[in-house]
């Protein structure tokens, strides 16, 4: 079967093959394994203290990694403790290796050090990361180690470290064939390596992007923009980087020594981000929160990208609607919610002169919001008899996978509104259901994100994407996030 899946992984397109010795449950015929390879294989046994699965005793293990050494397997796999133990033999390379499941320990450039002392050809180094800062430290062994070295960090934190290791010189990375297979948190599989990510064409020149926030894996803005800039044919990548809050300010300050120049910022980072941006454009001043920084010279800029693709959304609908009607000064305006986009949107439907009120479960939250912004508050019960215009919920609720949830009940609209749901995942949220069923016209969360998504684009990278893309690959996405 390992004979089989070597063949396969091969005829893939695969360069270098792991052959897991330890996960064979019977005899192991090195010989035949190593004389049928498709292609350069590392030879690997692992303890189970270390993620493996080998049962027998150590001697018996040792014994098989030296076998594999005289029937000339390429690369053979030695944690640091045993190096000195098995001598190097014919043409076969030492990966010395040291991994850590608990943590990223204060002293790797020391572990590193003593890895470079017992004849590595190559140094693998994988500990788990606990913060996103520790992706850095393994990055850097990879830049400035005079010995070819592999440095990345597990679990979810640990991510970008296993995709810029190359980037910074790692000679290899490590990923799964099959999602059932994954052989330490957080690893990807082949596919995603390169379809989603394109490990191979990354080069020390190739920009980064990322979106921040925590959690991340449900963003869909990765796969949005590197549609995008595959699309433009740009050397950039765009990167899942979860940051809990109390690492945010040290996480943007290391940004431009891991490459990245732009960022898009999400929860809960839209208003704490501030403190760490030099440039603030008009909107970002007024909203006092951010969801894109660029980084260009020595400064961050801020900018806010939620507000223009709401105003724009808003207008092109009302204009339709209400033709012959000022499209904001004096309209009345329902605001549900009081975080970042709710203050994106009231800011900027303020500055265009419209009533704007403001309705949050927390009442003191949305009172705040609006004196901040000068307009009104409204308290949460009150939201079922009061007569606006337009609708606008900035709230999660209806968002996957909560799809039957509403912050709004079927009998309290009225079909002259319009209900903007500013939630895209699902698109037909039950208050857009409800709405239309209604007779209300109405937006949904697709049109703003792909509108703010492509301003960023544009703020990244200086051209403008097709607006097509976008929607396809969020509803491509969206659908594969939920069957």
């Amino acid at each position: 079967m390992m004979m089989a899946e070597h063949r396969h992984l091969a005829e893939q397109g695969v360069e270098l093959v792991e052959l897991r010795l330890d996960y064979i449950r019977r005899a192991v015929n090195l010989k035949r394994l190593l004389k049928d390879r498709q292609c350069p294989v590392i030879a690997t046994c692992r303890r189970k203290t270390e993620g493996g699965r080998w049962e027998g005793s150590e001697s018996d293990r040792q014994m098989l990694l030296r076998a594999a050494i005289a029937d000339g397997a390429d690369y053979v796999d030695l944690e640091m403790d045993i190096a000195h133990k098995i001598p190097r033999y014919g043409n076969t390379q030492r990966i010395i290796s040291y991994h850590n499941f608990d943590e990223t320990p204060k002293n790797l450039e020391e572990i590193h050090h003593r890895i470079s002392q017992l004849d590595p050809d190559i140094i693998k180094i994988a500990t788990m990361a606990n913060n996103p800062i520790d992706n850095i430290k393994a990055l850097r062994l990879c830049r400035d180690s005079d010995i070819p070295t592999a440095a990345f960090c597990m679990g979810e934190m640990g991510l970008p470290s296993r995709i810029l290791c190359g980037r910074a010189g790692a000679p290899l990375t490590y990923a799964t064939f099959s999602e059932d297979r994954k052989m330490a948190p957080g690893q990807l599989t082949y596919k995603e390596m390169q379809e989603d990510f394109g490990y191979n064409e990354i080069t020390e020149q190739t920009q980064i992007l990322g979106v921040i926030a925590d959690p991340v894996a449900h963003s869909l803005s990765p796969v949005v923009h590197n549609a995008c800039l595959r699309e433009q044919k740009l050397d950039m990548l765009y990167l899942p980087f979860r940051v809990p809050k109390e690492y945010l300010a040290e996480f943007i300050e290391i940004c431009p020594e891991m490459g990245v120049s732009g960022l898009s910022v999400t929860i809960p980072h839209k208003e704490k981000c501030l403190k760490c941006i030099n440039v603030l454009d008009d909107n970002v001043a007024g909203i006092r929160a951010a969801n894109t920084i660029v980084f260009r010279d020595i400064n961050a800029y801020g900018y806010n990208t939620d507000c223009t693709a709401a105003m724009t959304s808003l207008r092109k609908t009302i204009e339709i609607k209400f033709p012959e009607e000022d499209v904001f000064k004096d309209r009345k305006f329902l605001i549900l919610g009081a975080g970042g986009v709710a203050r994106a949107i009231a800011f900027g439907l303020v500055r265009r002169e419209a009533d704007v009120h403001i309705c949050a479960r927390d009442y003191r939250k949305s009172d705040t919001l609006a004196r901040s912004l000068d307009c009104k508050s409204l308290d949460w019960a009150a939201r079922a008899n009061f007569e606006t215009s337009v609708l606008v919920n900035c709230t999660p609720v209806g968002m996957h996978p909560h799809m039957d949830e509403t912050p709004f009940e079927p009998d309290w609209y009225d079909r002259k509104m319009i209900v903007f749901d500013t939630v895209y995942n699902p698109e037909q949220t039950l208050l857009i259901k409800q709405a239309r069923e209604a007779g209300c016209t109405s937006i949904t969360g697709v049109d703003m994100f792909v509108r703010q998504a492509a301003e960023q684009v544009k703020l990244f990278t200086g051209k403008s994407p097709k607006m097509e893309t976008i929607r396809y690959e969020l509803k491509r996405a969206t659908s594969a996030a939920r069957y």
